[in-house]
């Protein structure tokens, strides 16, 4: 008995580890989206900032509290940096306090989500609707009305000053 749970222990283990290093997405099954602005990967690390073409493209992470945006108090709106769809309203802004950009609410149709388990848990990733870039994930720790916490990599967005 303890020989079948010892070696049940360690496939399951080596499991999750073979996923872990050879990066199974994470991304709901089914049929993949469908994106309207589309872009060649040469294209793409033309067009971006090396750091802007790792989240967007590759879903990498920024350092928390190192974009500018986490200071920005202005009216204004958020776009992506990839295809400059607006996405947040600065009305929607608040201080997590988690070092990223964070937001209650998206502008409508301006995202969509899809599961994420590639550090081995779920969450949500919240990518733009308009060219799949990816922008943050979700968490339902955020204020009120929404109660949920969009943290939004600020590498993936351009802020532009005006009407919110």
């Amino acid at each position: 008995m303890t020989h079948n749970r010892r070696a049940f222990l360690t496939l399951a283990g080596g499991s999750a580890a073979a996923l872990a290093l050879f990066g199974c997405h994470g991304a709901t099954a089914g049929a993949p989206e469908a994106f309207t602005y589309k872009l060649t990967d040469a294209q793409w690390k033309a067009k971006l900032s090396p750091a802007a073409y790792q989240t967007l493209r590759h879903e990498s992470t920024e350092q928390p509290g190192s974009s500018p945006l986490n200071k920005e108090h202005r009216p204004g709106i958020f776009s992506c940096a990839g295809c400059a769809l607006p996405l947040y309203s600065s009305k929607t802004k608040f201080d997590s306090g988690t070092g990223w950009p964070s937001f209650w609410a998206p502008l409508a149709n301006a995202v969509r989500t899809r599961n994420d388990s590639t550090l081995g848990f779920s969450r949500t990733e919240v990518h733009c609707r308009q060219c799949g870039g990816h922008l943050g994930h979700v968490f339902d720790d955020g204020p009120k009305p929404t109660g949920k916490r969009y943290c939004m990599n600020g590498v993936a967005m351009t802020f532009q000053a005006g009407k919110a």
